[in-house]
């Protein structure tokens, strides 16, 4: 039987950490080349090495919050995936969706850093590629958080497939306004679509700087799709304990997606978030770092 848990902690008010400065945090940065390219990262801490993988939008400073919680007992990683800030970036670039890509980018950034092993935790477009990378390269993954990976390649052959996606169609407005540029209006209805209405809004003036900084791998997805799709069997590869995350309020689509990997993946539990939507490392902090560092000091 599957495994649940539900974890009710307060919502825990992050938002002086968040409002860090850009000068601050880029005193930290370190930078390492990866076939041919080179990623930005930061880090924290001693000992085993938990690498954090980014969403579409975003960069390393997403995770602002969550590296000093995890620092106390691990060597807590943040970088910025290929066509993401501070890194090179181009909308004829690498596309966020390029899940195959940014997983080899992930086995060979553990790898330039001495690594055999790591933990990963990540986000959305990021969890995407996490997969990715943990079905090429299982015996690199120690354990595996993954919150909301929007792998639609899991609804294959589901009856209701064709509904459960009409939740995305205005994805399809969002990309265009990207493509032609048209960015102020694009990355709004962008998070709108994923994070639920109001969503960007509600984003803090650092955050809303951060999708702007960001809007170049966006843009390539719109210029570059199909992308790679995920399966069952690749899931099946997986054999390191993962968790996978939900948010209580995020669209039905993510949690369809988790349904199906749930259904796959052998060695899994699965936890919701409560009262927050997909980005649940601002909605409800708190409880999603609680989660994960339980399931990591089990696995």
């Amino acid at each position: 039987m599957p495994v649940r848990k539900a974890f009710s902690f307060p919502i825990f008010a992050v938002i002086g950490l968040a409002l860090v400065t850009e000068s601050a945090v880029a005193d930290e940065l370190k930078r390492v080349s990866i076939n041919g390219y080179e990623l930005a990262y930061v880090e924290q801490g001693q000992g085993e090495p938990v690498v954090f993988v980014h969403g579409g939008l975003q960069d390393y400073r997403m995770w602002r919050a969550q590296l000093p919680k995890f620092a106390s007992r691990y060597r807590a990683i943040a970088y910025s995936r290929r066509n993401n800030y501070p890194n090179a970036v181009s909308p004829e670039g690498t596309p966020d969706g390029a899940a195959d890509v940014h997983g080899e980018d992930l086995a060979a950034l553990a790898n330039a850093l001495g690594f055999s092993k790591i933990r990963v935790v990540a986000h959305s477009s990021g969890a995407h590629a996490a997969l990715f990378f943990a079905a090429k390269h299982p015996d690199m993954i120690v354990s595996l958080a993954v919150n909301e990976p929007p792998a639609l390649g899991m609804l294959s052959g589901l009856p209701n497939r064709a509904e459960i996606l009409k939740e995305f169609a205005g994805l399809g407005a969002a990309r265009e306004a990207l493509k032609a540029g048209d960015v102020q209006r694009g990355i709004p209805m962008f998070v709108d679509v994923v994070g639920g209405p109001g969503a960007y809004e509600r984003r803090s003036d650092a955050d809303k700087k951060m999708n702007l900084d960001n809007v170049s791998s966006y843009q390539a997805d719109a210029i570059k799709l199909p992308r790679p799709i995920f399966t069952c069997e690749m899931a099946k590869a997986i054999t390191a304990p993962t968790l996978l995350s939900d948010a209580e309020r995020s669209p039905r689509l993510f949690h369809h997606v988790l349904d199906q990997l749930e259904d796959c993946l052998p060695n899994r539990e699965r936890v919701e978030i409560p009262t927050s939507s997909h980005t649940v490392t601002v909605d409800n902090p708190n409880a999603y770092e609680q989660a994960v560092l339980a399931f990591f000091a089990r696995h």
